[in-house]
């Protein structure tokens, strides 16, 4: 069995697992939120790895990246990826990558853009487990309304990273003062 080096980063706004598969970002993902054993499980299994906590040149590149990304010296990420899911979850992330820095979508304008407007839910889902988060920019995506939504790492951290984005939709008047 082959193994994902795992290594954990305190951002400004929460705690991240990161993990390398022979040198491919397989994981950045909230410690703390829901189904997190459960998407572990989905990982490992699809990897046919096991975790083992130590850093490498990947997850320090990583970690690296998104130091640079918090204090805005960088928007895109040029890390390899290995997306773990469904074929149709990661036709959702690769939509999501093409999101820019500073702009949001909603799961009504993604479900159109992968051409089927009627897949919200199922766009929804595929978004809610996500494991590359930021990276892989989930929390870009918001209610048609433009209200947030569900966030793995939890609404103040897709609050705050559009806010550091500069594309928090409908910001609040009493905000200015």
């Amino acid at each position: 069995m082959s193994v994902i080096s795992i290594t954990y980063y305190k951002s400004p706004f929460g705690e991240l697992i990161v993990g390398d598969y022979q040198g491919e970002l397989c994981l950045c993902d909230w410690r703390y939120r829901k189904m997190r054993g459960q998407l572990d499980r989905r990982i490992q299994e699809g990897l046919n790895s096991t975790f083992y906590e130590r850093e490498s040149t990947l997850t320090r590149q990583t970690i690296n990246q998104l130091e640079e990304y918090f204090k805005n010296e960088r928007e895109d990420f040029d890390i390899p990826l290995r997306l773990v899911g469904t074929a149709f979850q990661k036709k959702v992330w690769k939509k999501l990558l093409k999101i820019p820095f500073g702009q949001t979508r909603s799961y009504t304008e993604l479900s159109e853009l992968l051409g089927d407007k009627k897949a919200i839910r199922a766009v929804a889902s595929a978004n809610g487990a996500n494991t590359i988060s930021i990276i892989v920019p989930c929390h870009r995506i918001i209610a048609s309304d433009g209200s947030l939504q569900g966030y793995a790492g939890g609404l103040p951290a897709k609050k705050n990273l559009l806010k550091h984005e500069g594309s928090l939709p409908g910001k609040d008047q009493l905000e200015l003062f």
